[in-house]
């Protein structure tokens, strides 16, 4: 018999995850107390972290247009500015 959460999740892929021990205790601990699944922290969590990934892409795009600095450079103008 099929669950009906299951079911939902038809399109979902499984994949193996190995957790640090202390790491996996606590998001043991964090599903339990917040009545979620693993799968839903774990799922929650990579798509917080790709939307950052997003919106630092887009901060990167908004820039492009802006002049390259050399490293060197800014250094060199640093110290003859006494600020090194």
């Amino acid at each position: 018999m099929t669950s009906r959460r299951h079911t939902e999740r038809m399109s979902t892929k499984r994949a193996t995850v190995y957790f640090d021990e202390n790491l996996h205790r606590a998001i043991r601990l964090k599903a339990a107390e917040t009545d979620r699944s693993i799968s839903d922290l774990v799922n929650e969590a990579v798509r917080q972290s790709l939307a950052e990934d997003a919106d630092d892409l887009a901060a990167f795009d908004d820039r492009a247009s802006e002049p390259d600095l050399p490293f060197e450079r800014v250094v060199k103008e640093l110290r003859e500015r006494g600020k090194l």
